[in-house]
């Protein structure tokens, strides 16, 4: 784009999507772990999954003293078991303010102005963006008038982002963005991203599908020149969505289309070595990408639920371990599945503090264990067994960890 071009001012907390390629937002695979991953191996932003306004509306924020981790958490409304038995609070988001803070998007779901800003108020101190999705396509979103269906009524979604741009883009001096699909013609496109542009935004996605259209089916891309051009005019960036398998790829779109930067879903979701260029060696074995993911689920105390299903997107399906890890009980249980021996410790303390210790594992950690203090005796290292103390275990940020995060 042309360096003279109109600029949208990107605010003092904000980051210009300009030139980045990125994270897209994905449930269940944009957790923390798969952010965190993505930046270590190139990407310039991340974006968060689609998180409900009203689910953060009501939670409690805490600083996690293992992990420093920011976690809103509530307590559920329909609480059930024996009187006096601890309420086990759910997980809404977490976020690592020391590691992706000024990259990472907060991505909110919402069909009301009220509670899309009360809610992103909540987490727009921490974050570099709040990104409204309007391109989400599944009835759980659309049923509720969020998502594409926000793509039917552009006068109230024009409204849902001037409400964001005046009371927390301008209050918190962040950037305030919106993903939407594209529309059935170029002409109701073209209008769409003229009234968007015009709300104040910094940036715009389009996912280059519209909203009947299947992930199975081939990205359509001759509307970008022509909504770049209009973002271009409005100083708004423009980011492009669908069917980008990596960063080289990435990178020749933004040429070919006049884009300011590219989205990486499906393929980071697989494999998030995809960020890195073929200059800095490509795609990395899944091994290797997935011990990587292991130890940074382990670093924060991530859902096991989370860290299961994302093993089964890293895991090829043809794989010999790919049943044994996807029927896996706990985290040392992965670690014995995957021979990594050097991180059963760790796995078994995160499964204590996730309340998973009591699955049996099985006796080839034990073995792991048996060999690991027998080394320690060898080298004088061997002393009384201590418990655990979780409390004063040192936080993620002071053991080194996250050596890959940059300031913004």
């Amino acid at each position: 784009m042309d360096s003279s071009s109109k600029r949208v001012p990107i605010p003092k907390n904000g980051v210009d999507y300009r030139g980045k390629v990125v994270l897209a937002p994905m449930v269940r695979s944009g957790e923390l772990p798969s952010r965190l991953l993505a930046l270590k191996y190139g990407a310039d932003l991340v974006w968060g999954p689609e998180t409900i306004d009203k689910s953060m509306i009501g939670t409690t924020k805490r600083i996690s003293p293992i992990s420093s981790t920011i976690d809103y958490t509530r307590t559920p409304s329909n609480i059930s078991g024996q009187p006096g038995s601890a309420v086990k609070e759910s997980f809404i988001y977490r976020l690592h303010p020391g590691q992706e803070g000024r990259r990472l998007i907060f991505q909110i779901g919402t069909s009301s102005p009220l509670t899309a800003v009360e809610a992103a108020k909540l987490v727009a101190p921490h974050v570099a963006g709040i990104d409204v999705n309007a391109g989400c396509p599944k009835p759980f979103s659309t049923s509720g008038g969020m998502g594409a269906a926000l793509l039917q009524t552009p006068d109230h979604l024009a409204s849902i982002l001037a409400a964001l741009v005046k009371e927390v883009g301008s209050v918190f001096e962040i950037g305030i963005s919106v993903k939407i699909r594209l529309l059935e013609s170029a002409e109701a496109t073209e209008a769409l991203v003229k009234k968007l542009c015009a709300t104040g935004i910094t940036g715009l996605t389009v996912h280059c599908r519209t909203t009947p259209m299947r992930p199975r089916e081939r990205a359509i891309r001759h509307q970008l020149p022509m909504i770049a051009k209009i973002c271009n005019n409005e100083g708004v960036a423009c980011i492009m969505n669908g069917d980008v398998k990596n960063k080289d790829e990435a990178l020749q779109l933004m040429q070919e289309f006049g884009v300011d930067g590219v989205m990486v879903a499906t393929a980071a979701e697989s494999n998030p070595s995809s960020f890195r260029t073929k200059e800095e060696g490509g795609l990395l074995p899944w091994r290797e990408v997935t011990q990587e993911y292991i130890k940074i689920a382990l670093d924060v105390d991530n859902k096991w639920g989370n860290t299961k299903f994302t093993l089964g997107q890293l895991i090829p399906g043809k794989s010999d371990v790919y049943r044994k890890v996807t029927g896996a009980k706990n985290y040392t249980e992965v670690c014995e599945v995957l021979g990594l021996d050097n991180l059963y410790m760790q796995a078994a303390e995160v499964d204590e503090r996730l309340g998973l210790s009591h699955v049996h594992t099985t006796s080839a950690v034990g073995k792991a264990k048996s060999k690991n203090k027998v080394a320690q005796a060898a080298s004088g290292q061997q002393s009384a067994k201590q418990p655990i103390d979780f409390e004063n275990r040192r936080p993620l940020s002071q053991r080194g960890i996250g050596t890959f995060a940059m300031a913004m």
